[in-house]
């Protein structure tokens, strides 16, 4: 029997969350909260590749061969992350000979220029200050959410982005941050501190767990330090090898804080804009929820994909039994999978479907979190006469957008300021 969540339902538990000053709440923020400013991967691959091919032909014939040699395996996905991967693997066994007739230097070279390129590719930034566009950015709304809610324990924020915009964002609204270093002149990087946090106990935490731009080693101290220049950046390049890199530190450090927040009570971890791809974040993750009975996550998943094929858009939905998120969801109930169209709550898989249609007066308006289906086309439209429209409930769930969960945010401060005001007024009337 097809299982039906009813999203005004689930809309509820996440608002009562959300504007509880009791609970302990982080959110886990990936590349797709980036889109529109940072291009995503397979933007990110179509791009650097048409630049590597233009750049010289002996790049464009090994990434031909890299190509047809990705695509020949079902399990993988062709992409930036399994390109970089396997120049990664040539470099790591070629022997003084090359690899197929190639200098090893010449993969190492271009494996360097496809890492530079993702470098600008995410530096966002620059554009941003040059327009002074901080208005623009989703992640100064998130800021300024956080700024205006009243909460007993601080946001944690853990993010595997390079880019400034949650920094940009954070200062944009004057919310002081803590991220891990220490230090005016030169800051460096502070691991005792991310395990004792009372001297923060305010702040706001920003935890960049694969590395960011303007962090760079400081070879001469042996240390880790954040300065502004373009050079040495010490990032987890999306290869086979973020999971060798993800060992050291300051990697370790951000992962074992992940760990050690969800192993606290009463806390709920919200995700957006990650696939559940990194083996390493869920691995902290389930182990944690292995270990402690109140903590939840809630994945907001983006799982919505758009193809072309024969002049036709084809949207297909990723939440289904050979996906990552589904199958971690289906085993552990203290995840909590809500995509697109379906979900997986208590290791349960469904669809989203109003069991009601909405009143006018709700006290969450249904535009905020969900997008009823309309009719395809004006020829299904004129089979109908008005007022005879049949309510199925079907739709979209649209918080996994992060502008949507932002707007979602935003719509709560605004309400609760009302009825401040709204309280105020009372009292004055009644004085």
């Amino acid at each position: 029997m097809e299982i039906f969540f009813d999203p005004q339902e689930y809309i509820r538990g996440i608002q009562n969350v959300l504007v509880s000053d009791k609970k302990r709440i982080a959110f886990l923020f990936g590349a797709g909260t980036s889109n529109g400013f940072v291009p995503l991967i397979f933007q990110m691959t179509s791009k650097i590749v048409d630049l590597m091919n233009s750049e010289k032909n002996e790049y464009k014939i090994i990434l031909e061969k890299i190509k047809i040699r990705i695509n020949s395996n079902p399990k993988l996905r062709y992409n930036i992350e399994t390109i970089l991967s396997q120049i990664d693997q040539i470099i790591e066994f070629a022997g003084d000979d090359g690899f197929n007739g190639i200098a090893k230097s010449f993969y190492e070279d271009l494996g360097k220029r496809i890492k530079d390129e993702i470098i600008k590719q995410v530096s966002a930034h620059k554009k941003i200050e040059e327009n002074e566009a901080y208005d623009t950015l989703t992640h100064t709304n998130f800021a300024e959410w956080i700024g205006e809610a009243s909460r007993k324990y601080p946001i944690e924020i853990f993010t595997t982005n390079y880019d400034y915009l949650f920094e940009l964002g954070l200062e944009q609204r004057n919310i002081p941050y803590y991220d891990g270093f220490k230090g005016s002149y030169n800051p460096f990087f502070f691991a005792d501190s991310i395990e004792d946090l009372n001297c923060y106990h305010l702040d706001t935490k920003l935890w960049k767990v694969h590395g960011s731009l303007g962090w760079k080693i400081d070879e001469k101290n042996n240390k880790i330090v954040r300065s502004k220049h373009d050079d040495n950046k010490i990032l987890i390049f999306p290869s086979i090898q973020k999971y060798q890199e993800s060992k050291k530190q300051p990697y370790i450090s951000f992962l074992d804080r992940l760990y050690n927040f969800l192993k606290e009570n009463d806390t709920i971890l919200f995700t957006c804009g990650y696939s559940f791809s990194d083996e390493h974040i869920n691995e902290r993750i389930i182990s944690a929820l292995n270990s402690n009975t109140t903590a939840h996550v809630v994945a907001l998943y983006f799982d919505e994909i758009r193809k072309l094929e024969n002049g036709k858009t084809i949207i297909e939905y990723l939440l289904k039994k050979d996906d990552e998120l589904y199958k971690l969801a289906m085993k552990q109930s203290k995840i909590s999978a809500y995509g697109m169209r379906n979900a997986v709550i208590g290791c349960k898989y469904g669809k989203w479907k109003l069991n009601r249609e909405p009143d006018i007066d709700e006290s969450i308006k249904l535009d905020l979190y969900y997008e009823e289906d309309f009719f395809d086309s004006e020829v299904e439209l004129n089979k109908i006469k008005k007022g005879e429209e049949k309510f199925t409930g079907e739709g979209r769930f649209i918080l996994p957008d992060f502008i949507k969960f932002i707007d979602f945010l935003k719509s709560m401060v605004i309400e609760d300021e009302i009825m401040k005001n709204y309280e105020f007024k009372s009292i004055k009337k009644h004085e």
